[in-house]
């Protein structure tokens, strides 16, 4: 008999009241004894009978905790020490000033520095405090940057911050020549600024109480009313601002996960008429940015995985878009960026991350030291400089940050990520395979493990996986993941459909009416795993967030005996409710993810048969750690919530099923550098616990 993680006797876990409430649609009547969990007020959160519950959770989440706090506190002493006290960021300049940023050893939070630009942002010299977010957070519970935007002039910083997670920012602008606040304070705002170009002004884009950003407003410095520039009225779609890279137009994007539309704003004039690159029609996708020859757009006008266009002007329409470089097949061009004389695209050549520079003389791709990597286009402040800077890691490589000079063709190590208490990368292995899914297609399976690690084995296994909205994940180095391996783990990552690692033809086999695909695929990755002798049923730790932790609740629905323990992060686990409620925010801009169910029969029978919080079931589940936070906009407390209390009350095993809810934070957790890793040592050691490990 191996070992199971079991519920204590004492205390007893908490039992959420079942309250008759039922709705129907298409014919369908849904019983749900647990709606009562949603408060009305929300986002407020007022009800006494719902905040009780979620503090009963809270407290048998810490009786149970309570007897393995000495691993906890080990393992984040362990993840901690990895942690470079005096951390501090490449600098770099930009306009006026060179820049960087330091943590204070001890500081949850960053200060940020500032100096006249010198001849090189390496050079010595004295730097001055432009932003320390540590006083600025002061005795918060939670605080979060946004913007750090310095006005063309170099005379003023704007700055915004949410202070409760719940994703709504307050902008403030200083005077840097006398060290003094403005009175002028923009609330309620998604964060971000651009400035006018001679920084009288700027935009910023505000939320609606029900948290869309839906209109552009340009506020003026010297105080006075903000004025409104571009609203959107659709529900469905979000709106985002953004400087071009030339620093001569602000770009306007209004999206949804499928369809944008994008307007360009020129900063230097005092009444600009916003000018649309292309009316938005459904599933045209586009990114616009303009530089000092014109307008670059990536779009998937031509061919799913995009191409690179250009046009001298922005009113010319599609028509005059003239082709730069195409996506095919096989090649996916997920992003680019403008500079002086060169473009650079972020691409991915079967699911492998390449980086392509477009200069006068022709075209080449960057050379790397390894094959399977992550490798993006990092900050690049300005648009006229030779180099461009690169983040760079692989599952054994610390984060890297390269400058990459155009002409030379040469790579600069610019940081590597310092880990104090020591890191080997020799003693570790990484691999990449290919694992067969039910219907054939071959699903990418990155894994990492000591040299030591024994295949065939019942050696333990934790896997992960996201595979939503078309946002792959790479194959990235993470410090605090080696307290797993030397603990004896391999670490894989599932590259699943639903994400774009293989290319956006990839995203679009995970979603609507093929969304199976994802669930299906991580369930087969776990036996291709036990199949091929890398782990045994049943070894299996699993670990996904947000819509990855929709994926595990569907996973544990399916298969709950391949997997030792289940840990799911602000998971999406309510689909087809929230999908239901048109007024929830975020419900609008889903339907195109999910499918709308109000209208449409088959999108609601498709998440019916899938939604994890629905298909719950009276049989064995492994044991559950479910996190969750009260001011999340975008996970609302209450999935987690529901999904807890009906699969306590449904299931038929004795094995652990503990929740936390994070009362002052939002859906990533708290916000102190140092909170967050307690929040990953506390995953691990319920990990370790479900392994019997925890001793």
């Amino acid at each position: 008999m191996h070992h199971q993680l079991l519920a204590p006797e004492s205390p007893a876990a908490p039992k959420a009241e079942r309250r008759p409430f039922s709705v129907t649609h298409h014919g369908v009547t849904l019983e749900d004894p647990y709606a009562w969990l949603k408060d009305p007020t929300y986002p407020e959160v007022k009800d006494e009978d719902i905040l009780g519950y979620l503090s009963q959770e809270n407290a048998y989440f810490e009786s149970v905790m309570k007897p393995y706090e000495g691993l906890t506190e080990t393992l984040f002493a362990e993840i901690k020490g990895r942690v470079k006290e005096d951390d501090a960021g490449v600098p770099w300049a930009e306009g006026a000033y060179d820049f960087y940023w330091a943590f204070v050893p001890g500081a949850q939070y960053r200060t940020w520095y500032y100096r006249p630009r010198a001849a090189s942002p390496f050079a010595a010299g004295d730097w001055q405090v432009l932003l320390d977010e540590t006083a600025e957070a002061g005795e918060r519970e939670f605080f979060r940057l946004g913007a750090l935007a310095v006005s063309p002039d170099g005379r003023y910083l704007a700055m915004s911050a949410d202070t409760s997670g719940a994703e709504r920012f307050a902008i403030r602008v200083k005077d840097l020549a006398t060290g003094l606040w403005h009175d002028t304070e923009v609330e309620e705002s998604s964060g971000e600024v651009v400035w006018t170009s001679d920084s009288s002004a700027f935009y910023f884009v505000r939320v609606s109480k029900e948290w869309r950003p839906f209109l552009v407003c340009r506020q003026p410095l010297k105080g006075g009313k903000p004025v409104p520039l571009y609203e959107e009225k659709d529900a469905s779609f979000f709106v985002h601002i953004a400087e071009s890279s030339s620093k001569a137009q602000m770009m306007i994007r209004i999206s949804d996960h499928v369809t944008a539309e994008a307007w360009a704003v020129p900063l230097g004039e005092d009444e600009p008429q916003p000018v649309c690159l292309s009316p938005r029609r459904t599933h045209h996708d586009y990114f616009a940015d303009h530089g000092a020859d014109g307008f670059y757009v990536r779009s998937n006008k031509d061919h799913k995985n995009f191409g690179l266009y250009h046009s001298d002007d922005a009113a010319a329409g599609e028509a005059a878009w003239v082709p730069v470089r195409m996506g095919d097949d096989r090649l996916y061009i997920h992003g680019f960026s403008l500079f002086k004389g060169f473009t650079v695209l972020e691409e991915r050549e079967e699911g492998l991350d390449r980086i392509r520079i477009l200069a006068a003389g022709g075209e080449h791709t960057v050379d790397f030291p390894e094959d399977v990597a992550e490798a993006a286009v990092g900050h690049n402040a300005e648009y006229d400089q030779p180099f461009v800077r690169l983040a760079y890691s692989s599952m054994i490589t610390p984060a890297t940050v390269y400058d990459y000079d155009v002409a030379a063709r040469g790579l600069t190590v610019r940081k590597v990520q310092e880990i104090p208490s020591g890191y080997d990368r020799d003693a570790y292995h990484t691999e990449r395979v290919m694992i067969e899914a039910r219907d054939g297609t071959l699903v990418p399976v990155s894994l990492v493990y000591r040299k030591d690690w024994i295949r065939g084995t019942a050696a333990p296994m934790h896997l992960y996986g996201y595979g939503a909205y078309g946002l792959g994940m790479s194959p990235s180095f993470s410090a605090s993941r080696l307290s797993l391996l030397d603990r004896g783990f391999a670490y894989a990552i599932a590259h699943i459909r639903g994400g774009d690692e293989l290319g956006y033809g990839w995203y679009e086999a995970g979603k609507l009416d093929r969304r199976t695909n994802t669930f299906n695929d991580f369930v087969d990755v776990a036996k291709g795993l036990i199949a091929s002798g890398y782990t045994t049923a049943g070894h299996i730790s699993i670990s996904g967030g947000s819509a990855g932790g929709e994926l595990m609740g569907a996973v544990a629905n399916q298969a709950p005996e391949l997997f030792k323990a289940v840990v799911l992060h602000v998971p999406f686990v309510d689909v087809l409710n929230t999908m239901l409620d048109a007024d929830l925010p975020l419900t609008p801009i889903e339907w195109p993810e999910w499918g709308n169910p109000i209208e449409d029969a088959a999108a609601f029978e498709i998440i019916r048969s899938y939604c994890p919080y629905t298909n719950i079931e009276a049989k064995a589940y492994p044991p559950m750690m479910v996190t969750g936070g009260l001011n999340d906009p975008r996970v609302t407390y209450w999935e987690p919530a529901k999904w807890t209390a009906k699969l306590r009350a449904t299931k038929t095993d004795n094995n652990l099923l503990v929740m936390k809810i994070n009362m002052g934070a939002g859906h990533g957790g708290k916000s102190g550098r140092f909170e967050r890793l307690h929040e990953v040592a506390e995953e691990f050691t319920f990990v370790l616990m479900a392994f019997g490990k925890a001793d």
